[in-house]
């Protein structure tokens, strides 16, 4: 929390992936792409809740292992490769909704970027709440190298 404003981080994290099968499962560095974002979001000294959205049983346990909630399995229509993130969120967002539970801000936080740190979370959270009279959005974005 952040100047009473409450802050939910989800991480996407289905099991089908059209590239790479099961990536969300991969290794780096020893543990499952799932961790990185679930464990910098534990971290965050402002993040209150943190949600896997998923429609795998086992990325539930497994995410839930790892420190987060996991309160309900994804519908199949919000885990295909043309369902949008989008849609993913607002979907977590009713559920919570429907339960009374209300969020200011929402952190998204794809497995697929492993090297967001809680540092990096804490400083656009801060960003977002002192410029809230003029922005609603941050988004983190990083130049492909892997081409160079």
């Amino acid at each position: 929390m952040i100047n009473k404003k409450k802050i939910i981080g989800i991480v996407p994290a289905r099991i089908g992936s059209k590239g790479l099968k099961f990536k969300n499962l991969k290794i780096v560095n020893k543990k499952p792409l799932i961790y990185w974002p679930i464990t910098a979001l534990k971290n965050s000294k402002f993040v209150d809740k943190i949600i896997i959205s998923t429609d795998s049983k086992k990325i539930k346990k497994i995410g839930v292992n790892f420190g987060a909630r996991a309160p309900f399995l994804r519908p199949k229509k919000l885990a295909t490769n043309s369902a949008k993130t989008s849609d993913v969120v607002i979907h977590t967002l009713n559920y919570f909704s429907n339960k009374g539970i209300y969020f200011d801000y929402i952190v998204l936080l794809e497995p697929t970027s492993p090297l967001t740190t809680n540092k990096d979370i804490d400083e656009a959270i801060i960003k977002i709440d002192r410029n809230s009279k003029k922005i609603d959005a941050i988004v983190s974005v990083a130049e492909n190298i892997a081409g160079h």
